[in-house]
């Protein structure tokens, strides 16, 4: 009975890991659409998208909240889970505000990295966030990697950039450097490392995950908390463009379109890959995150 419920485990694991895949790759698709719909890097538009697209995310959450079920469980072949809203404090709002900051700005530093320049070069940028999570944890959290992860790290980055170098036409092979992609890029990794890392801990931090409800609650929670921190930082950065956006947003059905999927789909990978940090590690999921 217990092999057979490992078993069972272990196919759920798997599961989120490919459903995970799957969602990533659309919301690279139509974060993509969506960016160049509003001019790319020139658009001025870049941190409002990732920015609204969180906007999306708390709309998800809360409508979660309505409903008190969350389906996403269903894709590791597991029962829809409760999801009543949290009972937390305001001491837990305060301990959970560095998850949300490093959430908050990975995911607007990894827009504009991956809008800027070269997706090529920004995959480089991005295979190197193992090495990130794997020194920020030994750093910062006393949690060093085993040898073996720590020997196969270079491999994986290694194998990414082969992968993506490209041919000239006098038989070389060559990447175009784009410093504002492995700037943007590698703030990218350290948020992500960090944000990993402070999601395992919130997670096993005693009594916390009771108050707020298990870890679907606790990505909610993320998405509406990080707010406080991301529109700030649209203000500040693009809030003289805003005209432009709503005038976008209200009057190009495929912009609308591919704003509020990317959303829809950000959510969901991210939650899928919250709960497999859950059954894993920070450094593990960073892998992961690099396989995908």
């Amino acid at each position: 009975m217990a092999k057979s419920s490992s078993m069972a485990d272990k196919l759920a694991l798997v599961l989120l890991y490919v459903f995970w895949f799957v969602g990533n790759y659309y919301y690279n698709l139509y974060n993509k659409q969506a960016s160049m719909k509003a001019g790319g890097k020139d658009g001025g538009l870049t941190v409002t998208i990732a920015v609204m697209q969180i906007v999306v995310c708390a709309a998800w959450a809360m409508g979660l909240w309505l409903i008190r079920r969350n389906p996403t469980p269903l894709l590791g072949l597991k029962a829809p889970a409760p999801q009543p809203l949290p009972a937390i404090t305001k001491a837990d709002v305060i301990s959970l505000l560095p998850l949300t900051f490093c959430y908050a700005f990975a995911h607007t530093a990894g827009v504009v990295a991956l809008t800027a320049g070269s997706p090529a070069f920004g995959q480089i940028v991005k295979a190197a966030e193992p090495v990130f999570a794997a020194v920020i944890n030994t750093l910062f959290y006393a949690k060093s990697p085993s040898l073996a992860k720590w020997c196969v790290l270079p491999v994986i980055v290694g194998g990414v950039a082969i992968s993506t170098l490209k041919k000239e036409s006098d038989g070389s092979y060559s990447v175009p450097l784009d410093l504002y992609v492995l700037a943007f890029g590698s703030v990218n990794n350290v948020f992500a490392a960090f944000k990993g890392s402070e999601n395992h801990r919130a997670m096993a931090a005693p009594g916390l995950k009771d108050r707020i409800g298990g870890v679907g609650n606790q990505f909610a929670l993320t998405n509406v908390l990080s707010l406080v921190f991301l529109v700030p930082c649209m203000v500040l950065s693009e809030g003289a463009n805003w005209p432009k956006f709503v005038d976008l947003f209200t009057n190009d059905d495929a912009f609308r379109w591919n704003l509020c999927l990317s959303g829809i789909t950000f959510y969901l990978y991210n939650e899928l890959a919250t709960m497999t940090i859950k059954a894993t590690g920070a450094v593990t999921a960073s892998v992961a995150n690099t396989a995908k």
